[in-house]
């Protein structure tokens, strides 16, 4: 049974102080099966309060304790994928194995970060006389405001708890609403494993306003976000405005080059596989698919027969290996995104369409002969279309690899040490992945640049952004 999903403010599930709530709905029915409450400032105020006083408590905690918490509660996540795999599941609609992968990961993340808690070193400078010790210290930057989206329930918050707990910090999570159910219980693995409470509070309401009221708030010191570019750049203006420090993961739209030395089965198999996860709904999915002219009918009709064998169904069904959209608007979108494509040139090679009129189902689709004037090349679809188009040399597909302001993932496949070093130099993006699916490990970093965002959600990086350098100086 789906849960009643409550807030979590100071260690206590309860009700919304106005007792509001929001529907859920299975984005495979299109039904409700059940609630979330609904935050108010008075219960922003008391979450404020009670990460206030959980920074005072886990500050003071060694980092050798901390990391046995974090240790524990990956652990307990670890006996709960099933549960949490079937929440995430009705309420996101990804396939029961994705789900169940999202959260074994997560566990992965928590346990690296936990280790990464002991290491967060300061540093001794040399001084130029005698006498003078020169410390660099490393402190939590303080209570930290997350907002997370929808289409990884538990992995976006995830990576933002582990920054914060890692380096000392406590954490409010505004979850997302369309799919609460899955976060609260993996939270509900924080606190059995002995989070102080206070530490991590989580609430969910309206985006505007609870962003509008925690961001200038002098109880909170850092932002992070993920989410569109638009909200984005509208966030982090207003963390700007207030000095407070922020990370920011938004929009992508990944291009794919496969050069006509590359091993295509392997090319088209990742490819596919990590373009149609999640329903497309993914900021690092593989987008424009730049492939080299003697290669592209071959290449395109492999990634066809890939997605074309593609099971679409409810998530719980055995053998589905896509899901639904996770909202309902997600399918006018697309057909917005498509019918301006094939009205400007673009052909269907497969998909295009709605699956039925339950849910939110719809087909797997490749687009060929795509021009930079459509939308869907300008756009991010975050959803199951992928484009195709074709490149002559390797200027020309660096040049539209480069052409969007976003700057998130890419990826490439070809045999020439040669192209992947000039790759690696010349295109700009935060991460690039080469003959493989190499990103979002724990540690390693994760994040863009240009709209894409700043900072880092992976490796050394992430908990740097939640700490705070201050130089000690000191005459004996």
């Amino acid at each position: 049974m789906y849960p009643a999903v409550q807030l979590l403010i100071d260690g206590v599930w309860a009700p919304s102080a106005a007792g509001k709530t929001l529907e859920v709905v299975n984005p495979a029915t299109g039904e409700a099966i059940g609630t979330v409450a609904h935050a108010e400032i008075p219960d922003l105020d008391r979450a404020l309060a009670a990460a206030q006083k959980g920074f005072g408590v886990w500050r003071k905690m060694s980092a050798y304790d901390r990391s046995k918490i974090m240790r524990k509660a990956a652990e307990i996540l670890r006996g709960r994928v099933d549960e949490i795999g079937t929440l995430m599941t009705m309420e996101q609609g990804k396939p029961f194995a994705e789900a169940k992968g999202e959260a074994a990961f997560s566990a992965d993340i928590i346990e690296w970060f936990a280790e990464e808690a002991r290491r967060a070193y300061g540093r001794v400078v040399p001084a130029r006389a005698e006498g003078i010790y020169q410390l660099v210290l490393k402190e939590p930057v303080g209570p930290v405001a997350a907002f997370t989206p929808w289409n990884f329930p538990i992995n976006q918050a995830n990576r933002k708890i582990c920054g914060a707990l890692a380096a000392g910090c406590s954490i409010i999570v505004k979850g997302p609403e369309e799919t609460p159910g899955s976060l609260a219980a993996y939270i509900q693995c924080w606190l059995d494993a002995g989070v102080p409470a206070g530490v991590i509070n989580l609430v969910y309401g309206v985006p505007s306003v609870i962003s509008e009221y925690l961001i200038p708030h002098t109880v909170i010191r850092k932002i992070s976000f993920t989410g569109s570019t638009p909200v984005g750049k509208h966030l982090a203006a207003l963390a700007g405005a207030h000095m407070k420090r922020a990370t920011m993961e938004l929009g992508g739209h990944a291009p794919a080059m496969v050069f006509d030395d590359a091993d295509l089965d392997n090319a088209a198999t990742i490819l596919a596989a990590n373009k149609f996860r999640n329903a497309g709904q993914v900021c690092v999915a593989p987008t424009r698919f730049l492939v080299q002219d003697a290669v592209h009918d071959s290449f395109l009709a492999k990634f066809v027969a890939k997605a074309e064998a593609l099971k679409v169904g409810p998530g719980m069904e055995a053998g589905v290996t896509m899901g639904p959209l996770a909202n309902a608007r997600r399918v006018p979108a697309m057909e917005g995104l498509i019918a301006d494509a094939v009205q400007k040139g673009a052909t269907i090679a497969t998909g295009g369409k709605r699956i039925g009129n339950v849910g939110n189902f719809f087909e797997p689709t490749v687009l060929t002969g795509v021009t930079p004037d459509m939308r869907v090349m300008n756009e991010e679809p975050f959803g199951p279309i992928a484009l195709f188009a074709r490149f002559g040399t390797l200027d020309d597909v660096i040049t539209e690899a480069n052409r969007l302001p976003f700057g998130l993932a890419s990826y490439a496949y070809t045999s020439s040490h040669r192209t992947a070093t000039l790759l690696g130099a010349r295109v700009d993006v935060g991460m690039l992945s080469i003959n493989h699916h190499g990103i979002a490990l724990p540690e390693v970093p994760f994040g863009g640049i240009k709209d894409s965002g700043y900072g880092s959600e992976g490796g050394l990086e992430a908990i740097e952004a939640y700490l705070n350098t201050k130089l000690v100086t000191q005459s004996i």
